[in-house]
């Protein structure tokens, strides 16, 4: 006879919640799409008696942590479908653990009005993710007229940004972050200063000397962090630093938070495991991304940030484009990877397995940092809480191919690399949206 009290429950398996602190063998019963209880192990068999089969979930030897939310990928809709659409993005999410992602403005035409984020919000209707919409800081992206704002959060923007483009004028910087704290969002800057890297196709460094290649130098990156920490710090308003890749990077985001300036950032997989020695192996235009990969000593002021604290969340920087745009000569590929089915494994196999992180630090930095970030919903396992929940096999071996790829482009460098740790399940509003 069916539990008419729960519609599922998720036994045996270790339950993480960062935000509560806990991380034990647990049962999670599900109703109406919500958290209804967690009891701990051992003390909900007699319950389980009256649930059929197909309503128990057996986690046993897995995790069970609040659905990972990703806070920078590019769906490329409108414009680009070829690249990647609202639903096949959502799609590689699921398969990649994540229940929420925030998809960036840079789309054609640009995500600028309240007629853009309405056609994403209306794309993502029944899609495997919930999809939370990044409105332009500028109109068009072009940074020199600030979009309307006000009608863009009235209608759901969590945040503004320009990804991509660095808003090079501080006189328009500064007002975004006015009326950005008007409406409690943060600003998410892309930090590289335009003239400093205008031209650029990797990292300045040996490496790019030795390739003949024009290098993106890593003060461009600290110069643009600099700036938008004491224009954060004169407004009071919240700034968010995307995917950061410098060791002086890091060193001005952790002195500013150490005064107490509302600055957050991200730090992508890719920026963790890979440098700019990799290009010269193979020139493989998968690596070429914007920030580009830097030097080893940077991915290690990188690593450190990531592990003090002064780096809140991980993100994948989901970068979808077409195997015609990436089949080409280094310096004309476009920039970007996508990341959202590799990310976990990554992190798994890079961060946690060499004691960088434990399994609580990066479920914090992928699901209750990002929320609170961007007053997100989500990043809770706790009763009352929509059922968006990941089930994740710590121990399960498994090698990048390409046909494995959900996302509709296949632009990633890391085929062929060989992980532990992946998505087993993932539920959203407690209804199943992927299963290995």
């Amino acid at each position: 006879m069916a539990s008419k009290k729960y519609d599922l429950a998720i036994t045996g398996g270790r339950v993480i919640d960062p935000e509560l602190g806990f991380g034990r063998i647990a049962d999670v019963f599900i109703k109406d799409g919500r958290v209804a209880r967690i009891s701990s192990e051992g003390k909900s068999a007699k319950l389980l008696q009256n649930f059929d089969k197909d309503q128990i979930i057996d986690a046993t030897g897995k995790l069970v942590v609040p659905g990972l939310i990703d806070i920078h990928v590019h769906l490329r809709e409108p414009g680009r479908e070829d690249e990647e659409t609202v639903f096949s993005g959502c799609r590689a999410a699921a398969a990649g653990g994540f229940t929420s992602v925030c998809c960036m403005p840079n789309t054609n035409p640009v995500i600028d009005n309240q007629e853009t984020v309405k056609f994403v919000q209306d794309r993502a209707g029944d899609a495997d993710a919930r999809v939370y919409v990044v409105g332009a800081i500028t109109k068009r992206s072009e940074g020199t007229e600030l979009s309307e704002i006000g009608d863009l959060v009235k209608v759901g923007a969590v945040a503004i940004s320009d990804d991509g483009r660095y808003l090079q004028n501080p006189q328009i910087m500064r007002r975004a972050l006015e009326y950005a704290g008007m409406f409690d969002i943060p600003v998410m800057q892309h930090a590289e200063d335009s003239f400093l890297v205008a031209g650029a196709v990797m990292n300045e460094s040996y490496q790019s000397a030795r390739l003949g290649m024009a290098g993106a130098p890593p003060v461009a990156e600290e110069i643009a962090v600099q700036r938008d920490i004491a224009l954060c710090r004169v407004t009071g308003s919240r700034l968010h630093i995307q995917h950061v890749t410098t060791r002086a990077a890091v060193d001005a985001i952790r002195k500013a938070k150490a005064e107490g300036v509302r600055v957050t950032c991200e730090v992508t997989p890719h920026h963790l495991v890979l440098t700019d020695e990799e290009i010269g192996k193979e020139f493989n235009t998968s690596l070429r991304c914007n920030p580009p990969l830097r030097s080893r000593e940077d991915q290690e002021g990188v690593l450190e940030g990531l592990v003090d604290g002064t780096i809140d969340c991980i993100a994948s920087d989901h970068a979808p484009h077409s195997m015609e745009e990436k089949d080409c000569e280094f310096d004309l590929a476009p920039p970007g990877m996508i990341g959202l089915e590799t990310t976990l494994g990554l992190i798994k196999t890079h961060v946690i397995d060499k004691g960088y992180l434990s399994w609580a630090d990066v479920i914090r930095k992928m699901t209750v940092n990002p929320a609170k970030i961007l007053n997100l919903p989500g990043g809770r396992l706790q009763e009352g809480v929509a059922a968006d929940i990941t089930i994740i096999d710590p121990d399960k071996k498994w090698t990048v191919r390409e046909k494995d790829i959900r996302s509709l482009s296949k632009n990633t460098p890391f085929i062929g690399w060989k992980l532990t740790g992946r998505a087993h399940m993932t539920l959203l509003g407690g209804k199943e949206v992927f299963r290995r």
